[in-house]
């Protein structure tokens, strides 16, 4: 597998998609990836509605994508090929 990622901006128009329950289960997956790292937000939860349309992480008012791509790296902890730069 050869992925060239880049992180996701925070205006990204695809974060204005996902709902809270699905920021919600992203957060349990980060919850559960995390804590093998020793990153462990217990108090992280959703903003209780969207802000200009987009679903805030209440862990220092953090954009949505800041989650998606902190949850892209730890699935990325296990890949077998190097990364790319």
């Amino acid at each position: 597998m050869n992925d060239n990622r880049s992180p996701i901006a925070p205006d990204d128009p695809r974060m204005r998609d996902y709902t809270e329950a699905q920021v919600t289960e992203l957060l349990r997956e980060l919850h559960a990836k995390g804590a093998e790292f020793g990153i462990r937000w217990g108090s992280a939860t959703t903003h209780h509605g969207p802000v200009d349309g987009r679903i805030l992480i209440n862990f220092g008012h953090a954009p949505l994508a800041t989650l998606v791509n902190l949850l892209q790296l730890l699935r990325d902890t296990g890949r077998s090929e190097p990364w790319e730069s």
